[in-house]
């Protein structure tokens, strides 16, 4: 399985994010040229080299018209547009605006009107338009202000709508099977914006990131910006600690600005990694569980078939006292990260219970592997388990059980037969 996995220690930019997933192909070159020929008004993709804290990656700008758009401290500042007096910072999607302004206004139909023309798969497309989603809602539960209304002012200039547009392509040429993102170094203070003094994150980054994890740290200043956030926000498979995985590339995407930590996103890509037989695993799995206590035997013990049936690692069941001093069964399945949504679905079916709870654990596992072995008896399955300066073996107990049963002798008298 492909994984993609976004380290976040500094938080994230469109940029950023660009330029970390640009350096994971094998001929970034080539695919800026593509970037430079979507076509999207005035906008030239520029790749350059970029060091922060001796660490060598990759800085992807944007020029509008030949002009760089510097995002400063924030690529998407908030200035979010409804019907006011015009003399005010504030303008209706249909005021005409006679006077000058440093930044063009968009709103969603615009954005939508523009993407529609770009020479892109519509899945990329559809992935540029939910992006905008998030951040337009975020803005929208920021400002009070109905989405259909809302202007977007740095958000929607067109380095913006390239950063998106780029991400929502690498994304796409790249093909993850699954994206992990770590925990979001959001920074902390106050940043300057069209409206005044905002605390960090951002109101509309922190609505975005509000169900993700996210962490203030040391850094002063904003790391997180709504465009990086509602990009992660929207690939994200789910958050948490990288996995154990065979990298194949790394990439780092270079930020603007200095701090007294490398100012990057570092992007890896790689799979799941494959043991030999003498490795030792360390894995994560999911705990979930449940209490029920109007289930017989027999249901409970159909139930768990079905779950292990359906790729459940383990499942087994623990007496316990209940409210009102009623018995009950706890019943815990263990299962991989992909097949957690299935195994809800099965437990609900197969169970009376009305809630269940997750947990994410560590496992450590022994590699093992299925000889047979020749006895004279027949074939007998036996399996080794190793790892961690261990070695062991056991048979199968089907294939012992069966010899037992055709010989009409006990399976002690099988295991000293074949041993």
């Amino acid at each position: 399985m492909k994984i993609l996995y976004f380290d976040c220690g500094m938080g994230a930019a469109g940029d950023m994010l660009t330029a970390a997933l640009l350096e994971l192909l094998p001929h970034p070159e080539n695919f800026i040229e593509k970037l430079n020929g979507l076509g999207i008004p005035g906008v030239t993709f520029i790749k350059e080299s970029s060091t922060k804290c001796g660490i060598v990656g990759t800085h992807v700008s944007v020029k509008i018209n030949g002009t760089s758009e510097d995002e400063g401290i924030h690529d998407a500042q908030h200035d979010v547009h409804q019907h006011t007096h015009p003399e005010h910072d504030m303008h209706t999607h249909t005021h005409s605006h006679t006077h000058s302004h440093e930044h063009q206004h968009h709103g969603l139909h615009e954005i939508e009107h523009m993407v529609s023309h770009f020479p892109i798969a519509d899945n990329i497309k559809k992935d540029i338009y939910d992006v905008y989603a998030l951040i337009a809602e975020a803005e929208s539960h920021a400002h009070g202000v109905p989405v259909e209304q809302i202007h977007f002012h740095e958000v929607g200039n067109m380095d913006a709508i390239a950063d998106i547009t780029a991400v929502c392509m690498l994304m796409n040429e790249l093909a993850p099977d699954e994206v992990i993102v770590s925990p979001i170094h959001v920074g902390w203070g106050q940043v300057k914006c069209a409206h005044g003094i905002l605390p960090v994150p951002a109101p509309a980054t922190a609505y975005i990131l509000r169900t993700c994890p996210v962490y203030c740290g040391t850094i002063k200043g904003e790391l997180c910006t709504p465009t990086g956030a509602a990009l992660l926000k929207h690939f994200a498979t789910r958050f948490g600690e990288m996995p154990v995985m065979s990298i194949q590339s790394i990439g780092y995407g270079m930020g603007k600005k200095d701090f007294e930590k490398a100012n990057c996103v570092r992007a890896m890509l790689g799979e799941t990694f494959h043991y030999d037989k003498t490795s030792e695993s360390k894995n994560s799995i999911v705990e979930l569980s449940c209490n029920v206590d109007d289930m017989t035997g027999e249901a409970i013990g159909f139930a768990m078939e079905q779950l292990l049936a359906e790729g459940a690692l383990d499942v087994y069941t623990i007496p316990i006292g209940m409210k009102k001093s009623r018995p009950g069964t706890l019943i815990c399945i263990m299962c991989k990260e992909q097949d957690k949504e299935k195994m809800l679905h099965l437990i609900f079916r197969h169970t009376t219970t009305i809630g269940i709870r997750e947990t994410h654990l560590h496992r450590y596992v022994l590699h093992r592997t299925l000889n047979t072995v020749e006895t004279p008896f027949g074939p007998v399955h036996c399996k080794i388990s190793e790892g961690f300066g261990v070695t062991r073996s056991k048979y199968e107990y089907e294939d012992l059980a069966r010899i037992a049963k055709e010989n009409e002798v006990s399976i002690d008298q099988v295991l000293k037969s074949i041993s």
